[in-house]
């Protein structure tokens, strides 16, 4: 069997361990990268970028059915649902490859095939070939999507967000079961490429939201377009014809009986830690299978033993893996010198229509009683209206003696765009009279988050609401 001694082994060659990587090689420590493979990536591969793939292509498709509005006649719009699928997998497929030239220009040295598990808290073995032992570990192992036991019937006819993207052909019908991030994502994308497309949760969560206004308004805007079943019970799914499956459940509006051509399952995902053999490390799980970690060193309680990346179950976004496997791959060259390390502010965005993003604080986390909201309804909305994407309720969050903005829930056009700037302001801590100086371009937008500092700013005591000017007075401001 092979041995490797090295500084740091790092368990997973996705977004959070190539970052752990860099950081541990900038450090100047000896380090084993170890994947069961392949690589490429969660975002390249299965993520970010085939999602958004998918859901330009269905943009474009409905902005074609939209055109009317603007005096512009699409006689009809044909969908070929081979050749969406075909540019979805040849841009995913680039979009790996530039990952995959990273990976294989590291050394040979230092990279390892295979599964690894820990047989000691500072020694792995790797498919029995291999034995590293490492003064620290860094998991960044990822997630797997998750599949409800209502589903064990038809199990072989479930797709996951992990293998969706290698549909050859669009289904004429699709049962999607969830409506979070992932469910509407790529749920609305299929609708409007033509998919009959139903929508199952058994709660009443549309995406990330919890502040109580925007899920109303979430919930009527989504609603419109797609067939949304909200605290579904009693789900039975099973097998129809060769591919296809029969589902029956309960919900509000009575009992179904519908049959799809297809099942994603878009519920969750969970961390890739069972196969570790974490308690050989003398590491302490909870009732969820989870170790006890700090998540500004991203140490695990106790051990020398690093977590980052979607494995630690808390923000699963590329941008916050990678921020994680910088601050696990410093402090495990490091260690035992282990330095907690400031997180900047959240930030996610669901790119459905209308968008929704969550910047800072949530809803949820604030007492109303310490806080004003400031807010804007995009429902008309100046540029919003010429865009003919007028419709959306955007929150401002802001601390009611400092003034200080602290976070943001917003359902919107183009808010992907407008949340980096609030979060920008969250990290400079800013308040919102600090914000209500800066310049407003006209028109655009981002004039509606002025609208929402300024109501925001009629609420506080400490500051009195801006008199209003002549560009104030714009039309759609």
């Amino acid at each position: 069997m092979r041995e490797r001694r090295v500084d740091v082994a790092i368990i997973g060659a996705g977004t959070a361990g190539l970052a752990a990587r860099r950081e541990v090689a900038a450090r100047g420590a000896d380090y084993a990268l170890i994947e069961r493979g392949p690589y490429g990536t969660t975002c390249a591969r299965v993520g970010c970028m085939p999602s958004k793939l998918l859901i330009a292509a269905g943009d474009v498709a409905q902005h074609a059915r939209d055109a009317g509005v603007f005096g512009v006649v699409v006689p009809e719009v044909t969908i070929d649902g081979r050749a969406v699928m075909e540019r979805v997998r040849r841009e995913r497929d680039r979009f790996v490859g530039f990952v995959l030239e990273g990976t294989s220009a590291l050394s040979p040295e230092n990279r390892i095939e295979g599964s690894a598990r820990f047989v000691g808290p500072n020694e792995l073995l790797v498919d029995e070939h291999t034995r590293v032992i490492a003064k620290t570990t860094v998991i960044a192992t990822g997630s797997t999507p998750l599949v409800p036991p209502s589903l064990d019937r038809v199990r072989d006819r479930v797709m996951t967000s992990d293998d969706v993207f290698e549909l050859r052909e669009l289904p004429k019908s699709m049962l999607v079961l969830g409506t979070g991030i992932i469910g509407l994502e790529l749920g609305q994308a299929f609708a409007r490429l033509g998919v009959r497309v139903a929508f199952l949760s058994t709660g009443e969560q549309l995406g990330p939201l919890s502040d109580p206004a925007l899920r109303v308004k979430a919930s009527a805007l989504y609603g419109r377009d797609l067939d949304l079943h909200l605290s579904a019970m009693n789900l039975e799914v099973e097998p129809r014809g060769e591919r296809g499956v029969t589902a029956r459940w309960r919900d509000a509006h009575g009992e179904h009986d519908e049959s799809y051509d297809a099942v994603l399952a878009a519920i969750g995902r969970r961390p890739n830690l069972a196969t570790l053999g974490l308690d050989a490390a003398n590491v302490t799980l909870d009732a969820r299978g989870m170790p006890s970690f700090d998540r500004n060193t991203m140490q695990i309680e106790g051990a020398p033993i690093f977590l980052a990346g979607d494995v630690d179950g808390e923000r699963g976004l590329l941008h916050e893996a990678a921020d994680e496997g910088r601050i696990a791959g410093s402090n495990a060259a490091t260690y035992p010198k282990v330095e907690p390390q400031r997180r900047t502010t959240p930030l996610a965005v669901m790119f459905a229509t209308p968008q929704i993003a969550t910047v800072g604080k949530a809803h949820r986390e604030l007492d109303p009683a310490t806080i004003v909201v400031g807010e804007v309804s995009y429902d008309d909305q100046g540029r919003a209206r010429v865009m003919n994407e007028h419709h959306g309720l955007v929150h401002l969050y802001a601390d009611k003696r400092s003034g200080e903005l602290l976070g943001a829930e917003m359902l919107g056009p183009r808010v992907e765009h407008t949340a980096h700037l609030l979060a920008w302001a969250i990290e400079q801590r800013l308040t919102i009279a600090r914000m209500l100086q800066m310049p407003f371009y006209h028109p655009v937008f981002e004039e509606g988050i002025r609208t929402a500092l300024r109501d925001a700013a009629s609420k506080l005591d400490i500051i009195a609401a801006p008199e209003p000017n002549q560009l104030d007075c714009a039309p759609g401001s």
